[in-house]
Formats: structure tokens, sequence, C-alpha cells
């Protein structure tokens, strides 16, 4: 089979893409048509999603066409604040199917933008993990169905570097990684990171924390290359950079594309984020049908197991575990074993007033 292109999971493209021009060859794919977003028809035929790239290909959505007679288009967002800014514009009408992560689903209940599921409607929600039929931000999967998780930790090139232990090592080693390193364009991330490093958790609200955070991660700056979600790839495999902060999704595909790099993936020691991406229907959705058909399709436990073992990404679907190989199956970077994750936190979603605060520290960050 032909391997996927390279993408990341937080990988910004302003581009919609259409089944409509694929052409399937004997063992792989071709790459859609792309053409720019446009608004929505209220086509019954037709399914708008908002995602991360990385979820939606042409070979999943051609599959959902046979199944379905439905044609997906799909818009891409780069973050959680890009898809939540398009609905307080009022410019998320068009779509049908969103794919917020965990803690951002919270906050769009809040803001009342989303659906409430109708469980009758949805197949396959019984095949999901313990821990993702009753979440601590969607309790009972009211609103949300997740697709995906992950942790966020370290990539380094094992020829340089002694293997990182903890998020300290970022500091400890600054001279050695100076200008060979990147952190993630990610202000929850990067904070969370450095709140952890100084002993407070990955969602610390006291002002003195997040101080004491800035003023670490000002000490740090002057060593990074960039914050990138996902330009650091080229740059690793060359051996330009020495080190990147990333999700685990993008460090397990890389290192399965490039056995040779030596590379390696970390989660510190004392603990990271817990991250999960979720589907969701919009209260404006055009086609809420259609966004059932969806919803159910990519619960169908095959079609779980073939995303994990095509994007890399830990299905929480206990029907698409049973499918995936062994060797994926026991892979600790995709599925790390319970004494790593007792130790990492899901990102929650914080009050206002401690977000502003997080915003005018990142920004004076970023931009200094």
């Amino acid at each position: 089979m032909s391997s996927l292109p390279s993408l990341s999971r937080r990988q910004f493209l302003q581009m919609t893409v259409t089944v409509s021009g694929l052409a399937l060859s004997g063992c792989g794919w071709t790459l859609a048509e792309v053409r720019p977003t446009t608004e929505a028809k209220g086509n019954k035929e037709e399914l708008s999603i908002y995602t991360w790239d990385s979820y939606v290909d042409p070979q999943l959505t051609e599959t959902f066409k046979t199944q379905t007679g439905i044609q997906v288009v799909a818009d891409i967002f780069n973050s959680n604040e890009t898809m939540l800014a398009t609905f307080q514009a009022g410019k998320g009408g068009v779509y049908s199917v969103i794919y917020p992560s965990d803690y951002k689903v919270s906050e769009m209940i809040k803001r009342n933008f989303l659906s409430p599921l109708d469980h009758s409607r949805l197949t396959g929600l019984t095949e999901l993990l313990p821990q993702f039929q009753n979440s601590v931000y969607d309790p009972g999967n009211r609103y949300s169905v997740p697709i995906s998780w992950g942790t966020t930790g370290l990539l380094f090139n094992t020829d340089a570097l002694p293997p990182p232990e903890d998020w300290d090592y970022l500091w400890k080693q600054q001279q050695q990684l100076n200008r060979k390193m990147t952190l993630l364009d990610d202000m929850r991330e990067v904070m969370g990171a450095t709140l952890k490093s100084l002993g407070h958790s990955y969602n610390s609200t006291k002002p003195r924390a997040i101080r004491q955070a800035y003023e670490k991660l000002l000490k740090l700056k002057p060593a990074v290359t960039t914050f990138t979600t996902d330009a650091w790839k080229d740059r690793l495999l060359a051996g330009d950079l020495l080190l990147a902060m990333v999700y685990s999704a993008d460090a397990v595909r890389l290192i399965h594309e490039n056995p040779d790099s030596k590379l390696a993936y970390v989660i510190p020691k004392s603990g990271t984020s817990l991250w999960s991406d979720t589907m969701v229907i919009p209260r404006t959705a055009p086609n809420p049908d259609a966004a059932y058909a969806w919803i159910n399709f990519m619960l169908q436990p095959a079609i779980a197991a073939d995303i994990t073992q095509r994007l890399f990404f830990a299905t929480p679907n206990q029907g698409a575990m049973d499918q995936l190989p062994t060797s994926l199956r026991n892979n600790q970077n995709l599925f790390p074993p319970d004494e790593v994750l007792q130790r990492c936190e899901r990102i929650q979603p914080l009050a206002p007033k401690v977000t502003e605060l997080y915003e005018q520290y990142w920004t004076k960050l970023t931009s200094a």
C-alpha cells in the first residue's frame, strides 16, 4: 500500500477538500480535488465538517460516500481557538460535524453552540472504552463522541542527546539545545508543561504560578528556534533540530515512516497533557441526518482501526483496539501504560479572567 503524505495533527490548511476528483489506484489513492471554501447549500447529499487535518483523507471519505451516497466537504482548522472564533463570529452555520478537543467541548456546551445527541440514533457508543463513556468534560457523551486521544511529549535525536527525563531537561540542556529545539504553538500546552516543571498543575489558576511559568519560559526563549506545531519535521529529520515538543500521534507517525532516523519519543516523568478530540453536532447544523451517519460510520470498529493504522491516533474504541496488530496495540508511545497515564492531566477550561491572564503572558512571550 502507498503511505499517506506526512501531515500534522495541527497543520493549518485554509482550503476545502472534496472527493469529487478522487482517483483510487490499485493499492492506494491520489489526493482529492482542492477548492476554495464555499457557503452551505443545504444539500442533503453533502456533509460539511470542520476538523483538524489528518482526520479526513480521500480514502476515508470515498468509503463513506460508497456506504451512504453522501459527499464530504472538509474545512481544516489549526487550533481550538481558531475553531471557536469561527463560531463566535457567526460563521459556523455551514458545518454539521465539528472536531473540538475535550476542554473546548465544555466551553461550547456552556455557550449553547452544540446540539444534544440523540443516542437512539447512534450505534457503537458501547464500543468506547469506559473512561470515554463518562468523561469529565461531557459526562455520558451527551454532546460529543470521542474520536482519538494522545499525549504531548518530547521527540529527540538519540544520537545527539541523552534521553530527556522531565520537562526541566529543556532548561538543563539549554546550551546544547540552543536554536536546536521547537515548542508547540499552543498556549495551554507550553504554559502547562512549564507549570508542571515548577511543580504545579497543567491547569493552574494561580496568578503567581502562571507568572512564574512565563518568567521561566522567558529564560528559555532565546534557545527556542520557533513555536510551531508542524514545521519541525523536516528539520528534525535533517539534524538541524535536535528536539521538538510534539503530539504523540505526530511522533509515532514520523518514527514509523523514518525507522532509520534515530528519533525517540518521551513522555516526561512528572506527567503531561492527556488530550482527546471529539465529534459534535452544532445547533446550526444544516444536515444533522448526515452528521449522525458520519458519527456512526466513524464508530465502526473496522473504520476506527483503519484510521489508527494509517494516521497513528490512539483509538478510544475497544472494538477497534481488538482489531489492531499486536505491534501497534503494544506501542507504549501510542497507548501508554496506566502508571504513566495516572500522572497525566486533561486540559481543563479556565475562567475567563484566568484565560485572559494566560493570553497576556503568551502574547508577551511569543511577540517579544
